[in-house]
């Protein structure tokens, strides 16, 4: 099966995008991008004007939440509404190579080195496709429904994000915040890994706190984010598998056809398992996905495989206002993120 369209990631996955701004004003592709992206913003309406009223409290709601009891930063994001044709909003090229687990990497202004390339219309994204096929790479395209530009302009929802569920749309809001409050320059690996980490910790903060702690709202995300936790758990095993081959000094042929194996193997034994670990079809589709390096090393790029982030929450007392307070005093020359995290944090 070619994947020369959009393959959607499962939920776990759902908000989980940074699509860089400096990106779209950079290089050839400025034109097209750029004026793209503007004239949503253009088209921008306040959110006050949206009919849908429930959603419209709902945002202001998880806003509140994030900016006053987070203490991310004060924006005037989230505040305008765009009306688009499509539910998704970029799509995002990726690619790594074929025998290991090395990730292509695209150099913009601003933010530095990033792992993906986004565009407004798909007919760009098969485009960058064909060209990285060609220098013998796995390549991965897949659809956001957000992203932050970093202070750059005034993020908007929407319209398809009316559809979300409370916590999609809460963990989708806070994830970006995320990036609009902590950005290090040249660690991609850890903005993704942290945005991931506390827009999914702040996502079931706020259903407990909005709806109940007993709630049938607050039960259903919780159970939703230990699927998703066991999803992402069976992904990282089949990277740590593939990793292992990689490291072998077997000839390239053979290790790509063992590659194939391993991935088949693993696709035929979560079709097996699925009834007995999951309650719904979320996570069916990945039986039938062309699954290769691009796609598994979007996992790598969000999911810590150490468990750094909520073991070091744990640790510390689970206030997620103090953990995103120590996070928002890493600085690009104060050495390695994670170890600043953990200093502030210990303290």
């Amino acid at each position: 099966m070619n994947n020369i369209g959009i393959f959607r990631l499962p939920p776990a996955f759902a908000a989980a995008a940074l699509l860089a701004v400096s990106g779209l004003f950079s290089g050839c592709y400025t034109l097209t991008q750029g004026v793209t992206m503007l004239g949503y913003l253009n088209q921008a309406i306040p959110l006050e004007q949206v009919e849908d009223k429930e959603f419209v409290r709902l945002v202001a709601d998880i806003r509140e939440f994030a900016m006053k009891e987070l203490s991310l930063a004060e924006s005037r994001n989230y505040t305008k509404y765009v009306n688009i044709d499509r539910d998704y909003l970029a799509a995002v090229v990726s690619a790594s190579s074929k025998d290991s687990f090395t990730r292509q990497e695209w150099n913009y202004p601003i933010v530095g080195k990033m792992p993906y390339k986004g565009f407004f219309n798909i007919d760009g994204a098969r485009k960058e496709r064909i060209k990285l096929e060609k220098k013998d790479l796995d390549v991965w395209i897949r659809p956001v429904d957000a992203f932050s530009t970093l202070g750059w302009f005034r993020d908007p929802l929407y319209s398809y994000m009316s559809k979300y569920s409370p916590s999609r749309l809460a963990d989708l809001i806070i994830h970006e915040l995320v990036h609009a409050t902590v950005f290090i320059k040249g660690q991609v690996q850890f903005n993704e890994e942290l945005a991931e980490f506390i827009g999914s910790e702040g996502a079931k903060l706020f259903m407990e706190t909005h709806y109940g702690a007993d709630s049938e709202e607050h039960a259903k995300t919780l159970g939703s984010a230990e699927e998703s936790k066991k999803y992402v758990e069976f992904i990282q095993e089949l990277i740590f598998e593939l990793d292992t081959l990689y490291s072998t000094k077997i000839d390239r042929e053979e290790k790509l056809a063992e590659k194939e194996r391993i991935i088949n193997t693993a696709k035929e034994r979560f079709k097996a398992g699925y009834d007995s670990n999951f309650t719904n079809d979320n996570y069916r589709g990945f039986s039938e996905m062309p699954i290769n390096n691009a796609f598994l090393e979007l996992y790598r790029l969000y999911h810590d495989e150490d468990n750094f982030y909520k073991d070091l929450f744990e640790r510390t007392g689970s206030d997620l206002t103090a953990f995103i307070a120590a996070a928002k005093t890493i600085t690009k020359k104060g050495g390695k993120p994670r170890a600043q995290l953990e200093k502030a944090l210990l303290k």
